[in-house]
């Protein structure tokens, strides 16, 4: 059995894959953003060995999750669900300053990464449209760009394969990857998504607890349990190194 927290598991990819992980035997811990959605959490997923919350777009909320984290006792696996889409028609600014879509989806997992003793296991939530971002690190908040919602989603899924592939160089002993679920229809991806639906939960669950030879390599980036091909910048040492310490000076933490 293994102990596994899915974040931004109250709906969605997250709670599936806490479902397929509860029904294999493994202890899954959820993660709300509020109260309110942790009884929700709770409801939808009875055999859940807990519910962690707090709100993910703000530094303070990370840390307040870090800390329940680390109070509950070490992970086997740590996935990194919890993301916003690319409906947000006009920059959102969070409570540090950050664009939302950037702090929620990219500076979070880099944050828990960075503040949680090291599972065995991290794996990281990206997306198809991660080939389409910008691997320029000049503009992160989007101040200076006139914004795009979709672009800042496809960026923001580019830095988390980047951050997979920067955390398996840099983690040796932890074998991190990135997945991309495909488009399905959940909330965030809408009713008109293509992909089915039952496979989106099943590659991040099978790279958190499985023994095959496949799920326990490290630094890969996975469609429906198979390798794919990323976007060039996320092999690339220095985009790595660039987004590391972006977050640092953004968080005020480097990743150990």
């Amino acid at each position: 059995m293994s102990r596994v927290l899915i974040t931004g598991s109250t709906d969605g990819l997250g709670l599936l894959a806490g479902r397929l992980l509860a029904a294999d035997g493994h202890a899954v811990t959820l993660h709300a953003r509020s109260d309110a959605r942790a009884d929700d959490a709770r409801a939808a997923l009875p055999a859940a060995e807990g519910v962690l919350v707090g709100d993910l777009s703000t530094i303070a909320g990370v840390r307040a999750v870090a800390a329940q984290a680390e109070d509950a006792g070490r992970f086997d696996a740590v996935v990194h669900n919890a993301a916003v889409g690319y409906q947000e028609r006009q920059r959102v600014e969070t409570s540090d300053g950050l664009a939302h879509v950037f702090a929620v989806n990219v500076l979070a997992p880099y944050l828990l990464t960075a503040l949680m003793t090291p599972p065995d296991r991290l794996v990281y939530l990206s997306s198809g449209m991660h080939r389409g971002g910008d691997p320029s690190l000049g503009d992160l908040q989007w101040t200076r760009r006139r914004w795009n919602g979709s672009q800042a989603y496809a960026d923001s899924k580019l830095w988390d394969a980047v951050l997979s592939a920067a955390v398996a160089r840099r983690r040796p002993d932890v074998l991190a990857n990135s997945v991309d679920p495909g488009w399905v229809a959940t909330r965030m991806g809408g009713p008109g998504a293509s992909d089915d639906l039952a496979q989106g939960p099943v590659t991040q669950a099978w790279l958190a607890v499985s023994t095959d030879d496949e799920a326990r390599t490290s630094g890969g980036h996975w469609y429906h349990r198979a390798r794919r091909a990323t976007h060039p910048a996320v092999s690339d040492v220095a985009v790595q190194d660039g987004l590391l310490a972006a977050c640092a000076e953004l968080s005020g933490v480097p990743l150990p």
